[in-house]
């Protein structure tokens, strides 16, 4: 039988009344994961694992999977109404949500333009995942650790290019990123580095309550220091608060598709990346697409911005199925969990699992289809209540955030070091952004950085040393050669106009 006959063979397995009622809940439980920061999807489908015990392995299957996959819908939600992300793919999506909602006080359509382009992106996942999902996960394997170091290197170079107005404080708030990301233990040999002999910092600096005081306590700190300006506030109270007043007109529709396909493309083949996941597509899918001509800039507001980074991971939660289905390979923690389900429910993931259990394979991709569909129009729903978080004083915002920022920091850490962690990042932050410093590529090489380190050091312990690794490789070259094209081409363009003006003279 064809992909597309086992497709609809999938929705005749979730079409039934509890498969679709778990598929609601969990598109549910998802989004209030996502939008609460300090959560995320890891831990809402370990939570649940256990409740899924005396399901049968397809309806509880159907149930995790919709939780995970909205998820990433429900990021965006703090991300740009607090400027908090709900989880580490939103962190994009701040850049230009905030902003958007805020500064150009149009919060509907910020909320609009990321459900719209999740739903995009997401759609266009599942298709590739439906029809190329097998060899994609094989395609996938090809990628060895020096491909991934190279990838990896061209998106931390151009962090400084593509994060605020000044490429020079870019790439040291990115050196920055990267030195906070090495405290610890080594990854290779667990010897500890950087901590001082403090016993807390051998574990390193815990994201969530970095990116939570980074984005979110400094906030608080900018709230408190502005608190007598009165005048955003008193417009945001007037906006009305409908869902027909948050719709997109044709023409923000027509600015959002674009980069939301391009990076539904994108971020598929990002999911499918061995241990990628949906940050590095969201990250990747906004470098791609502010180097495409935009209406507005990136970074203050763009809906092309919000677009690109969302339909990027949302594509990459999709993405992330094929390796895990057609494999057995985890892309992610979560995508770990979900394999321990399978194997609890005595599932081999594998090229077999096609064969053997159709209806488990096939029914998690048709359900992913309507878990889409049903968030999709939860999200939506719920967008007339969300954004009256704007129209709450600036008196009542601060406890209320600092609260979130307090009890996400801790549930992530079961302890106050990591509340302590969130306080100095934003303090941090808070002096570097007045300084007008942005902290986004801290916080993005802070993400990378893991990644990028664990795969440098497979790559160079293969070679014996020898950096020519990274050309013996097709994929490795090319990116290599993008690598070069980044760092040479600000000089050549400096020495160009340099001989420029001393001809004039």
């Amino acid at each position: 039988m064809s992909n597309f006959a086992m497709l609809f063979r999938g929705f005749s397995v979730v079409f039934t009344f509890q498969n679709i009622a778990v598929c609601l809940l969990g598109a549910i439980l998802g989004l209030i994961v996502g939008a609460m920061p300090g959560i995320g999807s890891l831990a809402g489908v370990a939570l649940l694992l256990p409740l899924t015990y005396k399901f049968n392995p397809t309806t509880a299957i159907i149930l995790l999977g919709s939780l995970y996959y909205s998820n990433m819908y429900g990021g965006s939600f703090s991300a740009i109404l607090l400027n908090i992300p709900g989880d580490s793919p939103a962190v994009m999506t701040m850049l230009d949500g905030y902003p958007m909602a805020k500064k150009k006080k149009r919060p509907g359509q910020a909320l609009f333009t990321a459900n719209l382009a999740s739903f995009v992106g997401g759609t266009i996942g599942m298709i590739i995942l439906t029809f190329l999902g097998p060899g994609l996960a094989n395609v996938g394997l090809h990628f060895g650790p020096q491909d991934m170091t190279a990838l990896l290197l061209v998106a931390m170079t151009s962090i400084g290019w593509l994060v605020g107005k000044n490429p020079t404080q870019g790439v040291i708030l990115t050196m920055l990123g990267i030195l906070l990301a090495c405290i610890g233990m080594d990854p290779q040999t667990g010897a500890p580095r950087y901590n001082f002999g403090n016993m807390y910092l051998m574990g390193g600096i815990p994201f969530v309550p970095f990116v939570i005081g980074t984005v979110g306590f400094s906030q608080v700190l900018r709230l408190m220091s502005e608190r007598n300006d009165k005048v955003d506030e008193d417009k945001m109270v007037k906006q009305k608060l409908t869902i027909r007043g948050s719709m997109l007109t044709g023409h923000d529709v027509k600015r959002l598709l674009p980069p939301a396909i391009r990076s539904g493309v994108l971020g598929t083949f990002v999911g499918v990346l061995p241990g990628a996941g949906a940050t590095t597509g969201a990250f990747l899918g906004y470098a791609m697409n502010k180097a495409f001509k935009s209406e507005e800039p990136f970074g203050t507001g763009a809906i092309e911005g919000i677009a690109s980074c969302e339909a990027a991971n949302n594509a990459a939660a999709a993405g992330a199925f094929a390796p895990l289905l057609a494999l057995g390979i985890p892309g992610s923690g979560t995508g770990a969990v979900l394999l321990g389900g399978l194997m609890m429910w005595g599932l081999n993931p594998g090229p077999l699992l096609f064969t053997n259990n159709p209806d488990f394979a096939w029914g998690l991709i048709a359900s992913l289809f309507l878990a889409n569909l049903l968030t999709l129009m939860i999200s939506i729903g719920v967008i007339p209540f969300l954004i009256k978080i704007l129209t709450v004083p600036v008196k009542v915002i601060i406890p209320v955030v600092l609260v979130i920022c307090m009890v996400g920091s801790y549930a992530n850490t079961y302890s106050m070091y990591g509340v302590v962690v969130m306080i100095i990042a934003g303090l941090v932050s808070y002096i570097c952004e007045k300084s007008g410093y942005s902290t986004a590529p801290m916080l993005l090489s802070f993400v990378l950085a893991p990644l990028l380190e664990n795969n440098m050091r497979k790559a160079f312990i293969t070679s014996q040393g020898s950096v020519g690794i990274f050309f013996t490789s097709p994929i490795s070259c090319a990116f290599m050669v993008i690598l070069f094209a980044i760092v040479l081409t600000p000089i050549i363009r400096g020495i160009i106009a340099s001989s420029k003006k001393k001809k004039e003279a």
